[in-house]
């Protein structure tokens, strides 16, 4: 572990909302300052939410459709250009490359990662 970071609780840990969902629907967002996609995501039950993601250099937008993902439900949603961004998608960072993390099996859409 990095020696500047503080441990978290299993309570901390608890809180953060990880749920896996379905994308939808995938488009180039134009108002974004970097390239992105702008993301409607099913999550089952939790219902479907919005995200922008900066994932353009890994993704086609019509491979992403039917992709499942993980992402946060549980931020406050945030301004992003002309869109709310509901969730927060999640991925693996290398530099600019984004890969998404994904389930290796189908599952049910809003199933709880944790």
């Amino acid at each position: 572990m990095d020696q500047n970071k503080e441990y978290i609780t299993w309570g901390d840990f608890e809180k953060v909302e990880i749920r896996v969902g379905t994308i939808i629907r995938a488009e180039v967002f134009e108002e974004a300052r970097n390239p992105a996609y702008k993301l409607v995501i099913d999550f089952g039950a939790s219902g479907t939410r919005k995200t922008s993601a900066q994932v353009t250099r890994l993704y086609q937008p019509e491979e992403l459709v039917g992709k499942q993902v993980t992402a946060v439900i549980n931020f406050p949603p945030k301004q992003i250009a002309n869109i709310q961004s509901e969730c927060l998608l999640l991925g693996a960072v290398d530099g600019k490359d984004v890969t998404l993390l994904t389930t290796d099996k189908p599952v049910e859409n809003g199933l709880r990662i944790g």
